[in-house]
């Protein structure tokens, strides 16, 4: 029987053939030459076949495929599981050894008997290099040797992430110590898809992930910058019912696009009895949610040869959305389904369209769509300076584009901090803009505190939180993301929440407005739905979205000065008098409410272009 190798290498690898034979021609130069390799194809399309084929005459060098993208734990167990050396290597197919790397890290195994792992130092975004893990980074998997252990990677069942000491090393830890070998010998290679850049949010995120690897199940995922996210918990109970039966009126709705925040609130179009189809955008951004949707009961259309699948669909609508991602593809699909009611339903501010140079293609949609929903009605006035008589020369109607579902409105208010300590406590859920470490400061002096949520913002904001603790630590508070099923229970504790707060510039001049202007920032309905009054500055005379919806149902609380605002929280008649008004109003800001009106609107549109499709065939 021949004897075991000294190195197990595993290759994991999805779609990178254009790599892999230079990783395995690195591979065949090393200088310690007992060593077994294992490529585990993790359900590619590519040509990774063809372009391992050619070194399969190396006896050394194995090749095993799974049926569809299972991800890196069950990649690397599955190599694990052939694995036949005391020692475990790895080698992304997208990276490189250099001569001296599997006997530098043998040696120092030899070395330090107490040690379980060695690393080496490694070159990075093509002309850096560090000693042992990048600063920021955990040891990549291409500079490790550890020794076989009775342990095995977690896998997609139990979690997602870029953070390899979340799925193997901060366990294998507890077995021995981690050394160095002091020597470069490795690369791992900077390009634009990699896995952890697909992982990390801003640009990357769940959604980018989901798409790429083709993932058809819900996750459980929590990259190294971003938030941690338990979809299986949060959307069982939509996957685990039963689809809604067609009403005899159902609509046939073709989703296009992107459904940003709060996606799942379209299942309250098919628990009407609407049949939904998803047509998604490609290289989503981490918000842009994008199929297969983790909640179930939307059917999608392939993106590839979608043209087709439409045309044997024969939605009764399409109804595109939502930010300014999805702009080109909706303008896209717009132009080739001519005949097919087409509804465009914009959240982003248009100012970013001019900015990326799609502003074209968003006047195309408004112009040529045959229903337009816009955000707020300071967005439809605004459209009206650029397209005068848009919103009248085809069917139109207001709506937030990315309102929670009803569901989450079910959660039973928490009493008030307040009530326990005595002193005044605001939430910011999201971004702090406008809140300056200096208000901050301004408002710890009023006794006034501001809790601050979100893993992913806070890590975006390490400065301001640095700066801002300094100057208020018993004051500034900072909590963990809170999924939508806990946003009641969580935020119903504080006096009142923070939306966007700046001092808008336009005077009363709509030409003048921009984003902020316009827009109702995603917090207001976290917020109303907890019950919460809305703080903002006061920009009597502007015209600003958010302070006309506020003042028009009175559930915001309007200030000039921290001082002015302090004193307008501490009127416990007036505040108990607006939590209770935003409390009896928060169903204005669940999407079901609005549904049947909604599906109304569908119906005046495709009624419509009904009607001139016949005028014209007469």
């Amino acid at each position: 029987m021949p004897a075991a190798p000294r190195v197990s290498v595993l290759m994991p690898s999805f779609e990178q053939s254009h790599f892999l034979p230079r990783a395995l021609a690195s591979l065949q130069a090393q200088s310690l030459d007992d060593w077994q390799a294992l490529i585990v194809d993790d359900g590619s399309r590519d040509a990774t076949w063809q372009a391992a084929a050619p070194f399969l005459d190396d006896r050394r060098i194995r090749y095993l495929r799974l049926p569809h993208n299972e991800g890196l734990g069950r990649a690397l167990n599955v190599a694990l599981a052939q694995a036949e050396a005391g020692l475990v290597a790895y080698l992304p197919s997208d990276d490189v050894f250099y001569p001296q790397h599997l006997a530098h890290l043998a040696a120092a195994l030899d070395e330090a008997p107490q040690a379980v792992l060695a690393y080496a130092g490694l070159r990075h975004h093509y002309n850096r290099s560090a000693p042992g893990a990048i600063p920021g980074l955990p040891l990549q998997l291409v500079q490790c040797m550890h020794r076989r252990v009775d342990m095995r990677w977690i896998e997609r069942a139990e979690l997602e992430s870029d953070d390899l000491e979340r799925l193997y090393w901060s366990r294998l830890r507890l077995l021995g110590a981690f050394v160095g070998t002091g020597e470069l010998s490795c690369e791992w290679v900077d390009h634009p898809d990699q896995r952890h850049k697909a992982m990390q949010e801003p640009v990357g995120g769940i959604n980018l992930f989901r798409q790429r690897y083709r993932v058809r199940t819900p996750l459980r995922y929590h990259a190294s910058t971003g938030n941690a996210i338990d979809e299986p918990r949060l959307y069982r109970r939509f996957r685990e019912r039963a689809p809604t039966p067609r009403a005899a009126d159902g609509l046939r709705i073709l989703l296009v696009g992107e459904l940003a925040y709060n996606a799942e609130r379209v299942l309250a179009l098919e628990e009407q009895g609407h049949a939904l189809y998803g047509l998604w955008m490609r290289d989503p951004y981490w918000f842009n949610t994008v199929g297969p949707l983790p909640f179930g009961h939307v059917q999608d259309l392939p993106r590839e040869g979608w043209q087709a699948a439409v045309r044997e669909l024969q939605p009764d609508l399409i109804y595109a959305q939502l930010n300014w991602q999805t702009v080109p593809f909706a303008h896209e699909v717009m132009q080739a389904t001519a005949g097919i009611p087409f509804v465009w339903h914009f959240k982003e501010g248009p100012f970013i369209c001019l900015e990326k140079g799609i502003f074209p293609q968003l006047l195309d949609l408004y112009r040529h769509a045959d229903g337009q929903i816009y955000s707020s009605p300071e967005m439809r006035d605004w459209f009206e300076t650029v397209c005068p008589g848009l919103s009248v020369s085809k069917p139109s109607m207001v709506l937030d584009g990315d309102l929670p579902k009803r569901d989450w409105f079910e959660g039973q208010r928490a009493p008030l901090l307040s009530a326990v300590d005595g002193e005044l406590h605001t939430v910011v859920p999201g971004r702090p803009i406008g809140l300056h470490p200096h208000t901050v400061d301004a408002l710890a002096r009023q006794g006034v505190h501001l809790h601050f949520y979100g893993d992913f913002t806070q890590g975006q904001w390490r400065e301001w939180i640095e700066k801002a603790g300094a100057l208020a630590p018993r004051h500034l508070h900072l909590h963990a993301n809170v999924a939508q099923d806990r946003w009641v229970e969580e935020f119903s504790r504080y006096d009142a929440g923070w939306l966007h707060c700046f001092a808008s510039r336009n005077a009363g001049e709509l030409a003048r407005a921009d984003w902020d202007d316009l827009n109702y920032p995603a917090r207001i309905a976290t917020l109303a739905m907890a019950g919460l009054p809305m703080i903002q500055r006061d920009n009597a005379g502007a015209i600003v979205a958010a302070q006309t919806l506020a003042r028009r149902l009175d559930i915001g609380l309007f200030y000039e000065t921290i001082e002015d605002l302090a004193a307008q929280l501490r009127d416990s008649g007036r505040m108990e008098d607006l939590r209770a008004r935003v409390w009896r109003q928060r169903g204005l800001f669940a999407f079901d409410t609005h549904v049947p009106a909604l599906v109304g609107f569908f119906r005046e549109v495709i009624n419509k272009v009904s009607s001139c499709r016949a005028n014209s065939a007469g």
